[in-house]
C-alpha cells in the first residue's frame, strides 16, 4: 500500500503559477507510476501529467508546454509544476499511484487538493 498526501493548492489569477506536491510513504522506485488527475465540477476525473519509475512523463494535451512534472526521489515526492494557469484549469487536482500486484495494478489516491484560476 502507499498513502499520498498532498499539498499546495489555492487561488490564483490567469496567468500565475502554482507547484503542487505529493508525498508518498514509501520509495518512489517501489511505484510503478505516478499522476496527477484533476476533476472539474459535473466533469469526469481526467489524467493531468504522469511520470514513471523511469522517469518517463506523458502530459495532456490541455497542459502540454505549461505543466511539469517532476520528482524527488530523496524525498518520495512528486511535484507538478503549473504555469500560465487558465481559468479551465480550476478543479480538484488529485495525487495517484500505481503498484503491480502480480499480473493486475492497484491504483491509489491522495484526498485532492483545491485549484482555482480566477481574476
Amino acid at each position: 500500500q502507499v498513502q499520498l498526501v498532498e499539498s499546495g493548492g489555492g487561488l490564483v489569477q490567469p496567468g500565475e503559477s502554482l507547484r503542487l506536491s505529493c508525498a508518498a510513504s514509501r520509495s518512489l522506485f517501489s511505484i510503478y507510476a505516478m499522476g496527477w488527475y484533476r476533476q472539474a465540477p459535473g466533469k469526469q476525473r481526467e489524467l493531468v501529467a504522469a511520470i514513471s519509475s523511469g522517469s518517463v512523463t506523458n502530459y495532456a494535451d490541455s497542459v502540454k508546454g505549461r505543466f511539469t512534472i517532476s520528482r524527488d526521489n530523496a524525498k518520495n515526492t512528486v511535484y507538478l509544476q503549473m504555469n500560465s494557469l487558465k481559468p479551465e484549469d480550476t478543479a480538484v487536482y488529485y495525487c495517484n499511484a500505481v503498484l503491480i500486484v502480480g499480473a493486475g495494478r492497484n491504483d491509489y489516491w491522495g484526498q485532492g487538493t483545491q485549484v482555482t484560476v480566477s481574476s
